[in-house]
C-alpha cells in the first residue's frame, strides 16, 4: 500500500480482501459492515473536516468514535443492540488495520478498549403446534397462489431454513423419492442437508412440476424468483390472518425466524438430541442452540415434575422462630 495512513484503502481491502476472501462471510453480514462504513465515514468526514477520499486513519479518533455510537443512539434512533453490532464492525477494522501496519498498533489498541454497552437478551419466540398448524392450513389451496404458500409455510415448518436459505433454494437441491431431503446453503456457503416429511416433498414435487433444475422452487405471481423479503410478507400475511380469525390462539409476531425457533423447539420437545438440531439449523456451535433448551417452559416444567420430593418434610405450622435479636447474634 503506497500510503498506509490513508483510512479510504484499508476501508476497501477489508471490506473485499478480508470479509470476502479471508472470511467468506455472507451476502448479509458484508452488507451490514458496509453499511456501518456508509453511516460512519460521512460522520468522521464531518468531524474531521477532511473529505472522505482524503481522511487519514488517525482521523478515525476514539474520541470520533464515541461521538458516532452517540449519534446512533440519540440522533438516529438505534438501539443497544444495533450499536454495538456497527461497534464490532469498527473494532474489526482496527484489528484488520493493527495487524497488517504495526504503525497503527497503538491506535488499534485504544480503538479495541472502547466497550459495548450491556444490553437485555431478546427472548426467542416461537409458535405452539397449535398455532404454527393454523398458519399453515391458513392459505386456500384452490388456488396455486394458495398452495404455493402453503408448501412454502410447510417447508419453513420443516426445514427450519431461513429466509434467504428459502429464497435461494434451486429445485436441483430438491431430492424428492423413499428418502425425500433438501440441500440448503446457509451463512458462509456451508452446507447441510435436511430430511423432508412425505407431505412436504409433495407438495414441493408439484411446485417443481417439470421444471428446470436450476430454476428458484418458490416464485411470485409474475414468475420471478420470491426474494426474502416477498417471503417474510407471506408468513407476516398469514399470522395476521390467524390473528384475526382467533385471536385467542396466535398472538405472537409471526416472521420466518419465528418457525424457524419453533422448529428447533419442536424438535427438542420430540427427544432430538441437540446436536441433531445444531445441524439441522445450520449453527456453527452448539452454544446458541442451546438457547432454545433455555426458553422451553414445558420441557422446564416437565422436568420438574419428574424429580421425587416426597421424601422431604413439610415444615410444621406452628413453627417456632428464636427473638430477632437472637437471630442476629447467630450470625
Amino acid at each position: 500500500m503506497k500510503d498506509e495512513n490513508l483510512l479510504g484503502p484499508w476501508v476497501r481491502r477489508f471490506l473485499l480482501e478480508h470479509l470476502v476472501a479471508e472470511r467468506n462471510l455472507s451476502r448479509n453480514t458484508q452488507a451490514s459492515y458496509r453499511d456501518t462504513m456508509k453511516i460512519m465515514l460521512p460522520f468522521v468526514s464531518k468531524c474531521a473536516n477532511r473529505a472522505i477520499d482524503r481522511m487519514n486513519v488517525e482521523d478515525l479518533a476514539p474520541a470520533t468514535i464515541r461521538k458516532f455510537l452517540d449519534h446512533l443512539e440519540h440522533d438516529r434512533q438505534c438501539s443497544e443492540a444495533t450499536r454495538n453490532q456497527r461497534l464490532a464492525t469498527i473494532h474489526s477494522l482496527a484489528l484488520f488495520i493493527g495487524t497488517r501496519a504495526p504503525v497503527h498498533l497503538g491506535w488499534c489498541s485504544e480503538v479495541r478498549t472502547i466497550p459495548f454497552k450491556r444490553t437485555t437478551k431478546a427472548s426467542i419466540g416461537y409458535l405452539e403446534k397449535a398455532e404454527i398448524d393454523a398458519i399453515i392450513a391458513q392459505p386456500d389451496k384452490r388456488t396455486s397462489l394458495g398452495r404455493r404458500d402453503r408448501t412454502l409455510l410447510l417447508f419453513l415448518y420443516n426445514s427450519g431454513a431461513r429466509a434467504d436459505e428459502t429464497a435461494q433454494l434451486i429445485i436441483e437441491n430438491l431430492q424428492i423419492g423413499r428418502s425425500a431431503s433438501v440441500r440448503l446453503y446457509g451463512k458462509g456457503n456451508k452446507t447441510r442437508v435436511c430430511p423432508l416429511w412425505p407431505e412436504t416433498a409433495a407438495s414441493l414435487a408439484l411446485l417443481a412440476g417439470n421444471r428446470n433444475k436450476e430454476e428458484r422452487v418458490f416464485l411470485g405471481r409474475t414468475k420471478e424468483p420470491l426474494t426474502r423479503f416477498g417471503i417474510h410478507r407471506i408468513v407476516r400475511q398469514y399470522g395476521r390472518a390467524v390473528n384475526e380469525a382467533t385471536p385467542d390462539l396466535c398472538i405472537k409476531r409471526v416472521t420466518p425466524h419465528t418457525i424457524r425457533h419453533t422448529t428447533a423447539v419442536h424438535l427438542l420437545r420430540a427427544g432430538v438430541d441437540i446436536n441433531t438440531i445444531r445441524a439441522w439449523l445450520g449453527h456453527v456451535s452448539v452454544d446458541t442452540t442451546n438457547i432454545y433448551a433455555e426458553v422451553d417452559l414445558e420441557m422446564k416444567a416437565a422436568a420438574l415434575a419428574k424429580v421425587d420430593i416426597s421424601s422431604l418434610k413439610r415444615p410444621s405450622r406452628s413453627q417456632h422462630l428464636p427473638s430477632l435479636m437472637a437471630f442476629l447474634n447467630t450470625l
